[in-house]
């Protein structure tokens, strides 16, 4: 490397000898400054390399689970329009909240209330809503969350609820089954002869003696 450094400063030197533009001049000058200030013999280990830094893997925190406080205490009203749900909450910060509305569930998240994390979530509505015309107003000491109808009509409640009595209705189309089961209730809690008749009802109507299993009751 000392070989190659003092050939450069011989060209440079050369070339200041015969240039004569000033910049030209200081930027050879400049030059040739730098390469005698470098060392004029290199390590005696030509061949040794420094060796590359260990990457050290940098360990990530994983983000902290956030525990959330679910809002069981509210109240709501509705008209034909819109619903209203009222959460008695306070300290909340219209900065903090974060809310997942969607056309049948809704999940609003209150961060950072007095120390705390608060949830207010409906996974399935009674009905349909708008999402993008939800809005969430934060008061001192409430929270007001309006909800706008998919279409008009009354609410009989906010969260959706399964007609329990449709497999009633189901039965109620089928005369036979509602006669089968009354049977076997009178079965279960008859006496001996009550059992001995319903049995023989039975089986004449499985054998088609009898069209009507109640036929030949007292």
């Amino acid at each position: 490397m000392a070989d190659e450094v003092s050939l450069d400063l011989e060209e440079l030197r050369q070339l200041q000898s015969i240039a004569k533009r000033p910049r030209i001049l200081s930027i050879l000058s400049d030059e040739i400054r730098n390469l005698e200030k470098l060392p004029k013999e290199a390590p005696s280990a030509g061949t040794s390399k420094t060796p590359a830094p260990i990457p050290v893997p940098i360990k990530v925190s994983a983000t902290p689970t956030i525990n959330y406080v679910t809002l069981g205490s509210f109240s709501w009203d509705q008209d034909s329009d819109k619903v209203k749900i009222y959460l008695f909450l306070e300290g909340v910060d219209q900065e903090k909240v974060e809310s997942s509305i969607k056309p049948i569930a809704l999940d609003i998240k209150f961060h950072d209330v007095q120390g705390k994390n608060y949830r207010y979530a409906i996974p399935k509505l009674n009905k349909e809503i708008v999402p993008e015309k939800t809005k969430v107003v934060v008061k001192p000491n409430k929270v007001i969350i309006t909800l706008v109808k998919a279409s008009k009509g009354n609410w009989l409640d906010l969260h959706y609820k399964e007609d329990k009595l449709k497999p009633n209705l189901d039965k109620e189309r089928d005369p036979m089954a509602g006669i089968m089961d009354m049977m076997k209730n009178m079965y279960a809690e008859g006496d001996e002869d009550m059992k001995r008749t319903i049995a023989k009802a039975w089986t004449d109507a499985r054998s088609g003696k009898a069209a009507d299993p109640l036929k030949g009751f007292p």
